[in-house]
């Protein structure tokens, strides 16, 4: 069966990817300075790693899954800071790892965006999920971290059970963001790479019907075809 001849995805596709881009960068939104400012209580000692005062306030029943006026739990909070002493804490305490914020990121999406391995860790260690659908894309921390060619998290997440084929609302896996989001460089070719080897379909299109191989023959991505095209892709 002849190949489909590749569909180049431009312009509207780009134009899609810019606003993802720029979405995504203004998402994902950490607590501004006034803010923290306002802060009391759990949301405070929390904030500036103070482990003595986040364990005396949850002795004393300070509510462990209040939010600040978006939504942002203690946990969001530890985890845009990367204050692990206190997600630990936190999750002693009973806290809900798995809270969405205004803009629907959890923690683990969180830490993922941020190429924070260590927090992220964690995070899964503590029971958190790698499978919640998040952010206004209806998308997964899997494919944010694909999309950033965040390697070291994409490996976590895989390992932790994250959805593979998650298809978002602007119908893409994973496996099509690191390609049409992604440079074509080495940290996007591994995480390529990762997910071929996890088993990601390359068969699922865009809503163009492009495949992840055409989209990469449309950017002239050498090293993620002859990914693809290893891995049986069409």
């Amino acid at each position: 069966m002849a190949n489909k001849t590749p569909v180049s995805p431009w312009p509207l596709v780009m134009l899609i990817a810019l606003a993802a881009l720029t979405g995504a960068a203004q998402a994902q939104v950490a607590p501004r300075a006034e803010e923290v400012a306002r802060y009391t209580g759990l949301h405070a000692a929390v904030h500036r790693g103070d482990s003595t005062e986040v364990q005396k306030l949850l002795s004393e029943g300070a509510s462990v899954n209040a939010c600040d006026d978006f939504g942002r739990t203690a946990v969001h909070i530890a985890a845009h800071a990367r204050q692990r002493d206190a997600l630990r804490a936190l999750a002693r305490a009973g806290a809900n790892l798995e809270l969405l914020e205004n803009d629907r990121y959890d923690a683990v999406t969180i830490a993922a965006v941020a190429d924070d391995e260590g927090t992220l860790r964690l995070l899964l260690a503590l029971g958190a999920s790698a499978k919640l659908t998040t952010s206004r894309y209806d998308g997964t921390a899997l494919i944010a971290a694909a999309h950033l060619g965040h390697e070291g998290v994409v490996g976590q997440l895989i390992a932790a059970g994250a959805p593979l084929n998650h298809v978002n609302n602007l119908h893409w896996t994973a496996l099509i963001e690191a390609i049409v989001l992604g440079n074509g460089g080495i940290r996007h070719q591994q995480v390529v790479r990762a997910l071929l080897a996890a088993g990601a379909s390359t068969r699922l299109t865009d809503r163009e019907g492009n495949t992840p191989l055409a989209l990469a023959k449309a950017r002239g991505y050498s090293v993620m075809i002859s990914l693809l095209e290893q891995a049986g892709a069409q």
